[in-house]
C-alpha cells in the first residue's frame, strides 16, 4: 500500500484512507455468512432507494450498477458490496465525522452503524476493535 505524502498534513484523511485499505483485509477474512449479512443490508438499502455512499470508492461503483447486476449478483455488484463495506468501516471506525464523500442519508448510515456495532460485539474472530 502506498499513500500520498500530502496525507501527513491531514491525519483524519490519512486515517480514513488507511482504514479503508485495512478493511479490505478484514473483508477477505470475514467468511461468507458475515459477508452475506453485509450484502443483505446493502441490498435492502438499495431496494429502499438509498442514494449516496460513505466514500468515493463505493460511490463510483454504485453509480455504475444496473438492476441486472443486483439481480444476478454480478461481479460489479459484489465489488460494490466490498467497497461499501470498506468505506463504511472507515467511516464507522475513523475519526472523521463529516466529509464531502459522506453522501449516504442519515437513516441508512444509522443502519450501517448498527451492523458494525453488532459485528464488534461478536467480533467474529477477525479483529480486536
Amino acid at each position: 500500500m502506498v499513500l500520498d505524502m500530502d496525507l501527513k498534513a491531514d491525519p483524519g484523511e490519512l486515517a480514513r484512507i488507511a482504514l479503508h485499505e485495512l478493511f479490505h483485509f478484514v473483508w477477505l477474512r470475514l467468511g461468507n455468512p458475515v459477508r452475506r449479512s453485509w450484502e443483505e443490508l446493502v441490498l435492502r438499502q438499495w431496494r429502499h432507494g438509498a442514494r449516496g455512499e460513505l466514500g468515493w470508492s463505493a460511490e463510483q461503483r454504485l453509480r455504475a450498477l444496473r438492476a441486472e447486476d443486483v439481480e444476478r449478483r454480478s461481479r460489479r455488484w459484489r465489488e460494490y458490496v466490498c467497497e461499501s463495506f470498506c468505506d463504511s468501516a472507515a467511516w464507522a471506525f475513523g475519526i472523521v465525522r463529516t466529509h464531502a464523500e459522506f453522501t449516504l442519508e442519515a437513516a441508512f448510515r444509522r443502519e450501517r452503524r448498527r451492523w458494525f456495532d453488532e459485528f464488534r460485539r461478536h467480533r467474529h474472530g477477525v479483529f480486536p476493535i
